[in-house]
């Protein structure tokens, strides 16, 4: 299936989605999109048929968000826990990936058409060689393209998230980039893989686990959570409209959380600010160099 939907809704989906969008939208939503192995024993199918829905799935998903006005998605693709799955399962999740990432990369010009920004958060080095290739060139592809962004956190886990970033400013400070006195939270914020991201205002779990699984729990703190039964390959419209009613329903409670987070967060003092951005600038181009050297591969 297409990573780009073009199919019309209803007229009372199409109502349902206008009256929501007279209230707040919520800028980024995640979703853990859990339940494509049980709804492949429901339906009495192959667990890798159960993902391939649950593919299917994300991309309607990603249709009805661009029509609700949400400008950013995350989406919880592949957990490093998921390395300790049975080898054929994870092979055969590596190759549904890569079959994903060749229909992105042949569908790049739909993409940059409607400005969509491909951004995959995650230890990509775990992963298979040619498939960091593909998962490199589809980042590379879209990469200036503003009118909404796709975060596909893939080999990832919270806890890994953090550990890189503090790891980066290790090395800030061992390359005498950084002083100790320049280390806050602000800083460690701007070393995670989510730095060029909105702070998710959504959470959406399907399949009826009510747990974070090691997912974005840096970015949650001030976040709307919203967990449904109903398993990811079987996530209708009306299950969309109903989680951005609960996000409008909770939102003063949410901007008192985000209020009272600011205030009290320490920020940097200002003659901190050129040496940290110089930081800043030169771990992007070291992670920029070890792109361009996965793209080199033969």
């Amino acid at each position: 299936m297409s990573w780009i939907q073009e199919s019309k809704l209803k007229w009372y989906e199409t109502l349902a989605v206008n009256v929501l969008k007279c209230g707040s939208i919520p800028k980024h939503v995640a979703f853990i999109m859990d339940g494509n192995r049980r709804f492949a024993n429901k339906s009495g199918v192959k667990k890798i048929e159960g993902h391939s829905k649950g593919f299917d799935k994300l991309t309607e998903v990603l249709h009805w968000c661009l029509l609700l006005g949400v400008n950013e998605v995350t989406v919880y693709a592949f957990s490093i826990e998921n390395f300790r799955r049975s080898e054929e399962e994870v092979d055969q999740l590596m190759s549904l990936a890569r079959e994903k990432f060749k229909r992105l990369l042949e569908e790049k010009d739909k993409l940059n058409e409607h400005g969509i920004s491909i951004r995959v958060i995650g230890n990509i080095g775990l992963l298979p060689a040619d498939l960091q290739k593909l998962v490199v060139e589809s980042m590379e592809s879209t990469k200036s393209n503003t009118e909404a962004v796709l975060n596909i956190a893939f080999s990832y886990t919270s806890r890994e998230e953090m550990t890189h970033a503090v790891r980066e400013v290790a090395w800030g400070v061992q390359e005498d980039l950084l002083k100790i006195d320049d280390i806050t939270e602000d800083l460690i914020q701007k070393c995670l893989y989510t730095r060029h991201s909105l702070q998710p205002d959504l959470l959406i779990r399907t399949s009826g686990e009510v747990r974070l699984s090691d997912f974005l729990l840096w970015q949650t703190t001030c976040c709307t959570l919203y967990f449904t039964p109903v398993l990811w390959p079987e996530f209708s419209i009306w299950d969309l409209c109903r989680s951005i009613l609960h996000y409008q329903k909770n939102l003063p409670v949410l901007e008192k959380a985000l209020k009272n987070s600011c205030d009290g967060r320490r920020q940097p003092i200002s003659e901190n600010m050129d040496r940290i951005e110089k930081f800043l600038s030169k771990m992007e181009v070291k992670e920029s160099r070890t792109r361009n050297q996965i793209l080199t591969q033969a």
